[in-house]
């Protein structure tokens, strides 16, 4: 008898949450992005906000908290209520932090759960249009040239923005000061201004800089040329081994219940997959994925292992 009632208490427990996860969102939901406005993993998160207004008929929320590398927007997500209500943007920074910062106030695996991996995009390293170096073979001879007096700006310490000029350096031997900034915006106004003469950024975000001829290309970064801008050389090309691509994804406290995750997931996949925001995002130059939590899981798990290797063997630390 005493089972029972067990059951049926365990039931009764089931029960809201079941039905939380059948009515959601019945209120507004809050997406945190841990860069300030107007950077590129802003605009993933406004264009996805949109979309998720649309189709839930409830407001979706864009709530910027940068700083420590996306750390402090992360955390908040991480001790927020598992209810479904606050969710976070992530990038590659989040698989990134786990080697290369010691005193992460939240574990990646246990406090947190993937909801769906969003995109990928290319990164871009781009220069001040009065740079002497217009391609990676000119930038890594003139960084020889001058060890140690060469800045990238990022948008972090800890992005794949910044780790990947480490793979490079590492490859090359070269010497070059990143100078973190908390975000895409504020890293490509310098380079704009000629106060840092390299950048290192998501190529969407700084299109528009490159179409007004206020910064130049020197490479992309990833693993080979894009369809979408085929003239862009990539660095594989120059330094075979060096690529990378940042990824984008949405997280959620790692209570939250199962179902309401695969719930929110499902939605947003679809958005991503098969309405507007698909042509938008490729219009941007991101790549929809619309992964499935499982999937999303699996991928930060392995890019972990990856990130890991490559703090291990160039030695960053955050800036």
């Amino acid at each position: 008898m005493k089972t029972v009632l067990r059951c049926f208490a365990f039931a009764a427990a089931l029960a809201p949450l079941a039905s939380a996860a059948q009515n959601y969102p019945t209120r507004a939901v809050r997406l945190m992005v841990p860069f300030p406005p107007g950077g590129a993993t802003d605009i993933v998160g406004r264009l996805v906000s949109a979309k998720m207004q649309d189709v839930w008929g409830q407001p979706v929320v864009v709530e910027n908290r940068p700083g420590a590398g996306t750390v402090v927007g992360t955390d908040y997500v991480a001790k927020s209520a598992p209810d479904g209500y606050t969710l976070g943007m992530v990038v590659t920074a989040y698989v990134i932090n786990p080697s290369l910062r010691s005193d992460l106030p939240y574990n990646t695996l246990k406090d947190l759960t993937g909801v769906t991996q969003v995109s990928v995009q290319h990164l871009v390293m781009a220069a001040n249009p009065s740079f002497p170096a217009n391609s990676i073979p000119e930038l890594i001879a003139l960084a020889k040239k001058e060890p140690g007096k060469l800045a990238y700006a990022t948008p972090g310490s800890g992005t794949a923005m910044h780790l990947s000029v480490e793979m490079l350096k590492t490859s090359t031997g070269i010497d070059l000061v990143h100078v973190p900034y908390k975000g895409g915006a504020p890293a490509q106004q310098d380079v704009v201004a000629g106060h840092v003469p390299i950048l290192m950024d998501v190529l969407y975000a700084v299109q528009p800089l490159i179409k007004a001829g206020k910064i130049k290309v020197l490479a992309l970064l990833s693993p080979q040329r894009a369809p979408d801008a085929p003239d862009y050389p990539v660095v594989s090309e120059s330094v075979p081994g060096v690529s990378a691509l940042s990824l984008v994804g949405i997280v959620a406290p790692a209570a939250t219940p199962r179902d309401l995750v695969n719930r929110i997931s499902a939605a947003v996949a679809r958005a991503v997959k098969s309405s507007d925001l698909t042509e938008r995002m490729k219009q941007q130059g991101m790549e929809p994925i619309g992964s499935t939590p499982d999937q999303f899981d699996a991928l930060i798990r392995s890019e972990i292992e990856k990130w890991a290797k490559v703090v291990k063997v160039s030695g960053a630390k955050v800036d």
